[in-house]
């Protein structure tokens, strides 16, 4: 105990000794000074003076030896601080011109050398472009992932418009004018979601990626031949269905197995097979998910099948005369 307790005395007299002042020597010029501090008691008698007679003289007298002045130790990095704040120019922002730019920060540069993210809004991975006037999709910064177009004047989706975006998870193009899309626009996206193309013109929907959860294609003119036979038959995960507005006459059928919603309200769809949702070689099989089928304004009497609706949760919505 003892031998702990002098070890930490110790420090702390270390520790002081190594923060107490240094000593400095000063040195005096004699040439400015009449006397010395030794010799001031020899410089008069003042014992053989008769009284009254004395007199008065005033002499600048030189400190005896030499002294030294206490100065305080410099604080550690404080002038190597200072000298770099010194040396290195500051920008109004305050950074340094030494620090190196980012490039790219606005996104590539579309076709009249605007940068993307100048002309639209681009927050993190998502990119707005909605109301811009826009006649073509813009190109789009790689790590992509929501892209928002909406209220434009988009014609025409090319192949390479979507190309190498393998983030790229949700597309929105609403309320464009939209009568092409190539064969290999979304084809190759391998992470895209949700698809959604309401408002638009078009009359022929190709293959799209077996990834999709979300598709609305509302309000279109697909007509009768505009979707292929079996479009949706491989997404397994598509959940979300919506294709009102669209002249279509049929049902696209087979319908994935984990389908949730199909609306298919103002079309032109007049029949219904027994076998559209149900499996009529199984009497005991419920499609569970299936719960919102939307039929209404088609001329199409759903009464008619009463059978189609037998494994069904929820009876679809529509016209019973």
């Amino acid at each position: 105990m003892k031998m702990l307790a002098r070890l930490i005395l110790g420090l702390v007299i270390f520790d002081a000794a190594g923060t107490a002042p240094t000593l400095e020597p000063i040195n005096y010029d004699s040439e400015t000074y009449d006397t010395v501090l030794e010799d001031l008691d020899n410089l008069y008698n003042y014992e053989n003076i008769p009284i009254g007679q004395a007199e008065f003289e005033t002499a600048t007298v030189m400190p005896s030896g030499n002294r030294e002045l206490l100065t305080p130790p410099p604080l550690p990095d404080e002038a190597e601080e200072e000298e770099e704040e010194e040396s290195t120019p500051r920008l109004i922002d305050g950074s340094s011109p030494q620090e190196p730019e980012f490039t790219g920060v606005l996104g590539p540069h579309t076709n009249e050398d605007f940068p993307t993210c100048l002309l639209c809004t681009c927050i993190s991975t998502t990119v707005y472009c909605d109301d811009r006037e826009l006649d073509a999709i813009p190109p789009l910064p790689r790590n992509t992932a929501y892209f928002y177009s909406r209220f434009n004047r988009i014609k025409k989706i090319n192949k390479n418009d979507f190309a190498s975006l393998n983030d790229l998870r949700r597309i929105d193009l609403t309320s464009n004018l939209i009568s092409e899309i190539d064969e290999d626009a979304f084809r190759k996206l391998p992470r895209l979601r949700e698809l959604v193309l309401r408002d638009n013109k078009i009359r022929q929907l190709h293959e799209l990626p077996n990834t999709l959860t979300f598709i609305d294609i509302s309000s279109n003119r697909l007509g009768r031949k505009g979707i292929k036979q079996e479009a949706f038959k491989d997404m397994s995960d598509l959940h979300h269905l919506y294709l009102t507005d669209n002249n279509l006459d049929h049902i696209p059928l087979p319908l994935p197995e984990n389908l949730r919603a199909l609306h298919l309200q103002n079309n032109n769809i007049l029949e219904m097979h027994e076998d559209t949702f149900c499996n009529v070689k199984n009497l005991t099989y419920i499609r569970k998910a299936l719960e919102d089928i939307r039929l209404d304004g088609n001329p199409i009497n759903l009464s008619k099948t009463p059978q189609a609706y037998l494994c069904l949760p929820r009876l679809p919505i529509g016209s019973l005369v």
